[in-house]
């Protein structure tokens, strides 16, 4: 589709490709955003307190790497161009409409009588100044690789940009609704920028009040935000480690919600007349990774015989109490690009003895499992140790306290680990791009330090597709691969857990997993 028929290709258009993202198997669990009726909706005003497992790691969105930090700036302090909805379907945010002109040029007209909140103008310049940022090597942003196909972001006038692409991209879209597109005050970038990392300056309904490391953030409603303003005065994020201490906060009525729920405290949230538990089914996978490049799981036959040796049935009723699904890629069901015809390596003891023989492993080995501190991901390790057990590898579990867990993870300093990609945009790129191609070794999420040619040409050549059918191929091609090669071993498909009292109204978690505040209210 090339010439006039590309100019013609309006919003309307942009949101039927934005469709190519929702492609999913039908789902059991409740809506992701619930319909409160307003005879039931809570007063204005009030503290909101969610208690969380882990302090944020850095709130600056172009070094963000984490959904739990995210979690805290994401459509809060920050806004972005589109946004997606509960189905992940982008709508105007802090651009009113856009038009695809041709392959590689998009162009967006931007809301007018918009501040950040240090009262900077939002205009053309502002998203300029921000992705140029983002984009500047000597920014050195690990996010950077998630937009390297934009090539120019041009100023057309004061409420107009365009976005010039290196070549087609087809889910622009919705990258540009994720995190990483978050617009951020042009004063503070030229000024402070190094502010961001603690203090964060964007156009959304809440403002940064304080963060007390390794205790609480704090935010409170920004009054002159330009459009409907929370019901809430301001949320407070606290760290509260212990598990039974969360769930004991809320049910007491100290803290309002708790967003990050182990598993296996489901049958007593539902036993509780003064909880209720939210869930959602998400986009993120969980899976257990190898570090390809440090010995001896730099020999795929090592990666193999590990793969055979464990056994994934029973582990979603075992280890995450019947809290998602059980994964067969790195891809969930509801993104799209998923492929129910990609098959992990099975369960196959006499084979994993034998790859490891091949290997020059007769005698066993020993390996470490790094995780961080959730109690079912070190649950899932402890089930992977005493499997292993069985083909003669000494496992040792390693937990981590979840800022240095990303940093190990981040650094190459593991060799196994318990990880996880909460997809943040619906479109298999993010899985595929992020987890598996070369350049995005380290802090863009390619913690697997994967690096295969074939498979970088099929990520590439899947992201300037447009073509539905041929981009699912190619991904399925390259899935294909990536198990083959045993670089990781899939384990489940995410369902999000929440749980809150009597108190709350309003709460939803959007498919990513990030707790929306936009219809909260207190009673």
């Amino acid at each position: 589709m090339r010439g006039t028929k590309w100019k013609k290709m309006i919003l309307s258009t942009a949101f039927l490709l934005s469709t190519l993202l929702l492609q999913a198997c039908s789902t059991q669990t409740q809506s992701s955003k619930p319909a409160v009726p307003s005879s039931a909706k809570g007063k204005d005003g009030g503290t909101l307190t969610v208690v969380r497992l882990s302090d944020a790691t850095k709130l600056d969105p172009h070094f963000i790497t984490d959904i739990p930090s995210a979690n805290i700036v994401y459509q809060k302090v920050y806004e972005t161009l589109v946004v997606p909805d509960e189905n992940m379907k982008p709508h105007p945010k802090l651009a009113t409409k856009w038009t695809q002109l041709n392959e590689t040029t998009w162009e967006f007209e931007l809301r007018q009588g918009v501040a950040f909140q240090d009262g900077t103008p939002f205009d053309a310049e502002a998203v300029q100044t921000t992705f140029k940022r983002l984009l500047d090597p000597q920014t050195r942003s690990p996010q950077a690789s998630k937009l390297a196909m934009i090539k120019d972001i041009a100023v057309v006038d004061r409420y107009t940009v365009q976005f010039h692409l290196n070549e087609p991209y087809t889910p622009l879209l919705s990258i540009l609704a994720s995190n990483e597109g978050s617009i951020i005050s042009p004063k503070v970038l030229k000024e402070n920028p190094k502010q961001l990392m603690d203090h964060p300056v964007g156009t959304g309904p809440f403002m940064f009040e304080h963060w007390k490391t390794g205790q609480e953030i704090a935010l409170k409603k920004n009054g002159n935000y330009w459009g409907a303003k929370p019901a809430i005065d301001r949320v407070v994020f606290k760290v509260v480690p212990e598990d039974t201490t969360r769930l004991a906060m809320v049910e007491a009525g100290e803290a309002h919600i708790n967003d990050q729920v182990p598993v296996s405290e489901i049958d007593r949230i539902e036993a509780s007349k003064a909880l209720s538990l939210y869930r959602t089914e998400g986009l993120g996978v969980e899976f257990i990774g190898f570090n390809t490049q440090k010995a001896p799981l730099d020999n795929v036959k090592v990666r193999k015989a590990i793969s055979h040796a464990i056994q994934r049935d029973g582990m979603m009723k075992g280890v995450y109490n019947n809290s998602g699904r059980l994964a067969n890629a790195a891809m969930s069901p509801k993104v799209f690009g998923y492929s129910e015809e990609i098959k992990p390596l099975g369960y196959n003891l006499n084979q994993a003895k034998q790859l490891l023989k091949e290997a020059g492993f007769t005698s066993g080995l020993e390996l470490t499992i790094v995780t961080n501190d959730r109690k079912e991901r070190i649950a899932l390790a402890e089930v992977v140790q005493s499997q292993l057990k069985g083909i003669g590898v000494n496992a040792k579990v390693q937990v981590l306290e979840w800022g240095a867990y990303i940093d190990t993870l981040n650094n190459g300093k593991h060799q196994m680990y318990i990880g996880g990609w909460g997809n943040a945009t619906g479109d298999g790129d993010y899985n595929q791009y992020n987890l598996f191609h070369s350049s995005s070794h380290g802090g863009a999420g390619n913690h697997m330090y994967y690096k295969n040619e074939k498979v970088d040409t099929l990520i590439e050549a899947a992201r300037k597709e447009m073509t539905e059918g041929k981009r699912k191929s190619l991904y399925q091609e390259a899935m294909k691969i990536e198990l083959e090669e045993a670089v990781y071993i899939p384990i489940r498909y995410y369902e999000h857990l929440a749980v809150h009292n009597k108190h709350v109204e309003g709460i939803w978690i959007n498919p990513v997993n990030y707790l929306m505040l936009d219809e909260v209210t207190l009673k």
